[in-house]
């Protein structure tokens, strides 16, 4: 692999992965639940997607499809729902549980028409003082040729300029993979919580493995590293809340999954909806400024 003049990189490479290691130790002496579990968790075939809370929360779901300029998207799955006495718009990534239905929504993964149906949906929410609840599990967007050629990259960055700029309430739960650009495209909400099973990274343990050590194998190791299970966003201030499971697992029991999910959000828009729209948007712009703000030695470092 060619490199600048003069610069080696096996010695670093070999530092990181010894200091990543000894970080990983740091965190199972902590009791910190082991990362590799979390993960195979969130990717549990039986674990409940969008449409599973949208069957158990919200019955008469009105679906909404198409971006008006290329196509619909099955990864994500976006409509209008009733909900306590008042119209929501729900926005989530959509697996599928066998091989045709996976094949269909891509396994989650968006490509930018699903963005831009987001897009087109938040808008007409704003426009009608509609609150928006987006549930994100990707393992991230769409990586193909033709999604690039479409404008992935741009579509996700509109995606969070939509979503900094909307007047009424946003809650997002995350509810299994929150995986890269892809899940923080729906994320940008003034409530960020997650489900106690899930996960929420800049990369997936298989990508970041590749990267750092050649070899997806190295995927447990990675996973420890990239501090992404719900414990370890907790600590860093990166979500608003952890909810409890199910015992077991939210695979375990959907219907009361979804009751959790109904509870946190129930309280969020209770909140929310007190305070003015420019209130919203001064504390969103505030929430996201802090991501990386932290302190050493009696110092704000950025």
């Amino acid at each position: 692999m060619p490199t600048l003049p003069g610069v080696h990189l096996k010695d670093e490479i070999t530092k990181i992965s010894q200091r990543l290691r000894e970080l990983g130790g740091a965190g199972e002496r902590r009791g910190r639940s082991d990362a590799w579990e979390k993960v195979k968790l969130a990717r549990h075939a039986e674990r409940p997607y969008t449409l599973d809370y949208i069957e158990q929360m919200f019955p008469g779901f009105i679906e909404l499809r198409g971006d008006r300029c290329f196509a619909d998207d099955p990864a994500i799955v976006a409509g209008l729902a009733a909900y306590q006495g008042r119209t929501l718009m729900v926005i989530g990534h959509q697996k599928g549980r066998d091989l045709s239905s996976r094949t269909y929504r891509n396994f989650g993964m968006p490509r930018p028409e699903g963005y831009r149906k987001a897009q087109r949906l938040m808008r007409l929410a704003d426009k009608f003082g509609i609150p928006v609840l987006t549930l994100i599990d990707t393992p991230g967007a769409y990586p193909g040729v033709a999604a690039e050629e479409r404008g992935q990259g741009g579509a996700i960055a509109r995606s969070l300029v939509t979503m900094a700029r909307l007047g009424v309430p946003t809650v997002a739960i995350i509810i299994g993979e929150g995986g890269s650009g892809g899940a923080l495209a729906l994320a940008l909400a003034d409530r960020v919580m997650m489900l106690e099973n899930s996960i929420y990274s800049v990369s997936s343990p298989e990508a970041c493995a590749s990267i750092l050590w050649k070899d997806a194998a190295e995927a447990e190791l990675a996973a420890r590293a990239l501090m992404l299970t719900s414990d370890d966003l907790d600590e860093l201030q990166l979500v608003d809340a952890v909810l409890p499971e199910p015992r077991g697992g939210a695979h375990r029991d959907h219907a009361a999954a979804a009751r959790i999910v109904k509870e946190a959000l129930e309280d969020s828009l209770r909140e929310l909806e007190l305070m003015h729209p420019q209130e919203r948007r001064r504390e969103r712009f505030e929430k996201f400024r802090r991501v990386g703000v932290w302190r050493e030695d009696g110092l704000t470092l950025f």
